[in-house]
């Protein structure tokens, strides 16, 4: 297998077709791993996250020229001041990230890999520094397998759990394996929010609909919690409007309001993507609280994707309490390290 690289964003450009079927391919096929999703934080360096960062994005193809494997990486100081090779996406807005390749593939493409990097990559890296790896995925092992052989450092931790629900049936099934408290208080706040005499409705935003309205509304409702409000910078803003907005454009966005006597109380900004529902960002109003308006939308995502098929429901990154009282088993995320 021949390792290339690609150095800047026309050629990662490029790829964007072949990329995405790869990635229909690979053995972590998460919406973070999107050409659209990874080029649109590129254009903001993870909305700032990062301050400068240059593209060294590995490229495995066979003797025909056929895309075996994908390394979305740049080079940048990490977070502990060495000169790492981090994955596009890295850190914090991006909770799933991986080498793009199928599992039949892994092993050479990681090898080659490694051997490219030794011989043709940055002169003064140190560490291949990879977040949010799954903790499952077939990379692990063959990374860590290729930097034994080479003597280099290793190090894996574990990071967040990303708690999931499994469906497995309809939704009175999903409903039966809650807690029975829960399963009650679950029932009780949906049938108040149906009773309340303002008028309690819930609904998605269409692929007909004006994103940029919906994006903003979204945002005003993300931006009345403190922490989010700053959070919000006018980096993150532009992050968050680019990459709506190549959700919207490539079939995958999911933004749900609840709204409460026509006024929005709650809303989430979820992907819906490879069978399954994975929510990303949520935004409450407070004014509202008592009508506990963002289980009421949850419950109505949940009881959606159930009847539309999806396998699963992805809370990403987090340990909240409500994640686990609406059924959520924990997944993980891992760390990779390796010091050359």
């Amino acid at each position: 297998m021949k390792i290339t690289f690609a150095r800047d964003t026309v050629e990662f450009n490029v790829l964007s077709d072949e990329w995405n079927d790869l990635l229909d391919r690979a053995a972590t096929d998460v919406p973070f791993l999107k050409h659209e999703y990874l080029s649109s934080w590129w254009s903001t360096l993870g909305g700032g996250e990062w301050h400068a960062g240059e593209l060294w994005i590995g490229i495995g193809r066979d003797d025909r020229r056929a895309l075996l494997g994908l390394a979305p990486l740049f080079l940048t100081q990490t977070k502990e001041g060495k000169a790492g090779l981090m994955f596009v996406g890295s850190v914090e807005i991006s909770d799933y990230l991986d080498l793009i390749v199928s599992s039949e593939n892994v092993e050479p493409f990681v090898e080659g890999l490694m051997a490219a990097l030794e011989a043709e990559g940055p002169e003064d890296w140190q560490v291949l520094d990879l977040y949010n790896i799954p903790e499952g995925s077939p990379s692990l092992p063959a990374l860590e397998g290729s930097a034994n052989r080479r003597g280099w450092d290793i190090k894996r931790e574990r990071l967040q759990p990303c708690p999931v629900i499994v469906f497995d049936g309809t939704w009175e099934d999903y409903l039966a394996k809650l807690v029975k408290k829960q399963r009650h208080e679950l029932r009780r706040k949906m049938r108040r929010a149906a009773q309340y005499p303002g008028g309690v409705k819930w609904r998605i935003v269409g692929p007909e609909e004006d994103v940029e309205t919906a994006t903003e509304a979204f945002m005003k409702l993300m931006a009345t919690d403190p922490r989010k409000f700053e959070f919000l910078t006018p980096k993150m803003c532009s992050q968050f409007r680019r990459l709506i907005q190549a959700a919207h454009e490539n079939g995958w966005l999911h933004i749900s309001f609840l709204e409460v006597g026509g006024k929005q109380a709650a809303a989430y900004l979820s992907f819906d993507y490879g069978g399954r529902l994975w929510l990303y960002n949520s935004g409450i109003n407070p004014a509202y609280q008592s009508l506990s308006p963002g289980l009421v939308l949850l419950s109505h995502q949940i009881q959606w994707a159930i009847k539309q098929g999806r396998r699963e429901f992805d809370f990403l990154r987090g340990d909240e309490v409500y994640k686990y009282r609406m059924g959520g088993v924990d997944r993980y995320i891992t760390r990779l390290t390796i010091t050359r």
